[in-house]
């Protein structure tokens, strides 16, 4: 058998180091279903898994526990004790819920806020020692993605829709460097308002269903986008 010529070999090798990872089709509906998962997460800290100081590595860490109180950002919610309700928010989360149980078990802090700081920082202001999740990290898990996508980076995996009223569950809300909303639903007949799943907007740190009017969200140049590999 004659082997192939070096050109075609070459040309075969840069092809496959530009390649991208292929990514795993979801439907609509489990897109939802994760994103319930989240916000409906019940779990049970201890006082353990409260920690405000700097961790191991002197990354600053705030959990938004009840004690947790800071001029200029969201008081804390969660009660050491005690069952709690939705996954708290951790700056550069990226956790299942099966991990974040593992994290408290090992005393791990649960979620740690946002702050100016840790956005000047970026990916160094995240803990390992935290357990939690973020808005673009909610999306990604929800999308089955292998790894968590910033807000600059998940524009790359989808197609830009013309007119929020194209959006359809599943579809997300995007603003680099800044926030990312998974669509739910329309909250009215007239298209103006929508339901959508977050990590960490007002006014509680952790997953939440809000009603937001998209009035709102055009003002701060939210860009609705789609998925490529979403299907109905």
């Amino acid at each position: 058998m004659t082997p192939p010529p070096a050109c075609y070999l070459l040309s075969l090798a840069l092809a496959l180091s530009f390649a991208t990872p292929t990514q795993a089709q979801v439907r609509r509906a489990e897109v939802i279903a994760m994103a319930d998962a989240y916000l409906t997460f019940k779990w049970k800290p201890s006082a353990a898994n409260a920690f405000h100081g700097q961790d191991a590595e002197g990354i600053q860490v705030d959990t938004p526990d009840a004690s947790f109180s800071h001029p200029g950002l969201r008081p804390g919610w969660w009660i050491p004790g005690r069952m709690n309700e939705g996954m708290p928010y951790m700056w550069g989360g990226f956790s299942t819920p099966a991990e974040f149980h593992a994290g408290l078990r090992r005393g791990g802090y649960a979620g740690d806020v946002c702050t100016g700081e840790k956005r000047r920082l970026g990916d160094s202001a995240v803990s390992k020692h935290a357990v939690g999740i973020d808005c673009s990290g909610l999306v990604s898990r929800c999308w089955k993605l292998e790894r968590a996508y910033s807000t600059k980076e998940l524009p790359s995996l989808c197609v830009p829709l013309a007119v929020f009223a194209e959006l359809k569950a599943g579809d997300i809300l995007n603003s680099p460097e800044n926030h990312v909303l998974i669509f739910k639903a329309f909250a009215d007949a007239t298209k103006q308002r929508i339901f959508a799943y977050e990590a960490g907007s007002p006014p509680t740190w952790k997953v939440l269903l809000n009603s937001i009017p998209l009035s709102m969200l055009a003002a701060q140049h939210f860009q609705p986008l789609r998925y490529r590999q979403l299907r109905d």
